[in-house]
């Protein structure tokens, strides 16, 4: 049991209203709550003066803080934590969010990228927050596959799969590549790919490269092992982060100190330093989990909050993950509903088409 769930147990009935009331007004106005508006939201009829005794008994306990000289009061990071994990009543996806997000996802056309990107983008609209989705890799059958040089420094693997998808990725070959040797890599990679997808020729090129050294050339050799690197980059697993509505949070703050670390923050996303911080994330078991502040690495810097959970494939395998990233007051009893039925209805859409 974490130390805020035990201050929780232990507090007293009118203790325990008192910090949900001021958590539940702040995470709606994000303003300072006071006694005077505490003393009229009681359900018991109690004085402005035991009001303020118990907020500085919970200012004490490290739940709430006074960000101003004046007498309001907003929760701490532990404070929002112990309320989200035993007082927050998360209620039911609302019939006009999930018409919204139905209508935008009902189109299972185009490909997955696509789709996904749809689904970013209903997110953000939905929750006026910004939305994270992390991409599975392809993993359709691979039909062809074709080296093109651009330059002396600079190649372009192009991977033709079975379902249409086609892929470009750009690459840093071995010194010295000629267009033979191109075409000879290509061609040994061409002979092992028939029905597989691209894990499994992942998994099987190494050895079919040490088995059949001698067919090919140094030169080929090291073609097909730089296209591998680039299938199998350490910490991106083939997989794209989204970011979606990052003018949303951005809109959040005034500062321009906190407003700095926002921009940190999404600069940090987009050049995918931590994607691999993401998907760990998303490893750790089915359902909604929720980071605020601090408590996640890669949102420490913002002071944001992170409502992420992972969606799977028709073999219940975690396979990405969709996520809200808000202010530390955001609504979580709304947005969890949100990111949950998310979820599902990305890993079903992605089954089907499987």
């Amino acid at each position: 049991m974490s130390e805020a769930s035990k201050i929780l147990d232990e507090m007293n009935d009118r203790s325990r209203e008192v910090f949900r009331l001021i958590v539940e007004s702040y995470l709606d106005s994000g303003e300072p709550v006071g006694s005077r508006t505490l003393t009229r939201a009681m359900s018991e009829k109690v004085s402005a003066a035991t009001v303020r005794n118990v907020m500085q008994d919970l200012e004490f306990l490290g739940l709430l803080n006074s960000p101003h000289v004046s007498a309001g009061r907003v929760p701490t990071q532990m404070g929002l934590r112990m309320f989200v994990d035993g007082l927050l009543e998360v209620g039911d996806l609302n019939a006009d969010d999930r018409k919204k997000l139905d209508e935008t996802l009902g189109d299972n056309a185009g490909d997955v990228g696509g789709m996904l990107d749809r689904v970013g983008s209903a997110l953000s609209r939905v929750t006026h927050g910004a939305s994270l989705v992390l991409t599975p890799k392809h993993e359709a059958e691979i039909r062809h596959i074709e080296f093109v040089s651009l330059a002396h420094d600079r190649a372009l693997v192009v991977l033709v799969f079975a379902d249409g998808h086609v892929e470009n990725r750009l690459f840093t070959p071995p010194p010295g590549q000629t267009p033979s040797s191109m075409r000879e890599a290509a061609n040994f990679l061409n002979a092992l790919i028939e029905g597989r997808t691209l894990t499994e020729v992942r998994r099987i090129i190494q050895t079919e490269i040490a088995a059949r050294r001698q067919e090919i050339d140094e030169l080929a050799r090291e073609m097909v092992e730089s296209g591998l690197a680039v299938w199998d980059r350490e910490g991106e697993d083939s997989a794209r982060l989204i970011v979606r509505g990052r003018a949303n949070l951005l809109a959040e703050t005034g500062q321009e100190e906190e407003l700095e670390r926002i921009r940190t923050l999404f600069d940090d996303l987009e050049r995918k330093r931590d994607i691999a911080e993401f998907l760990e994330l998303t490893e750790e078991g089915e359902g909604v989990r929720i980071f605020i502040g601090s408590e996640n690495k890669l949102f420490s810097l913002s002071g944001s909050s992170l409502v992420v959970s992972p969606y799977m494939n028709a073999d219940r395998k975690i396979i990405g993950a969709v996520g809200v990233i808000g202010p530390t007051r955001l609504n979580y009893g709304r947005i969890v509903p949100i990111v949950d039925y998310t979820a599902q209805l990305v890993g079903k859409l992605i089954s089907d088409r499987s």
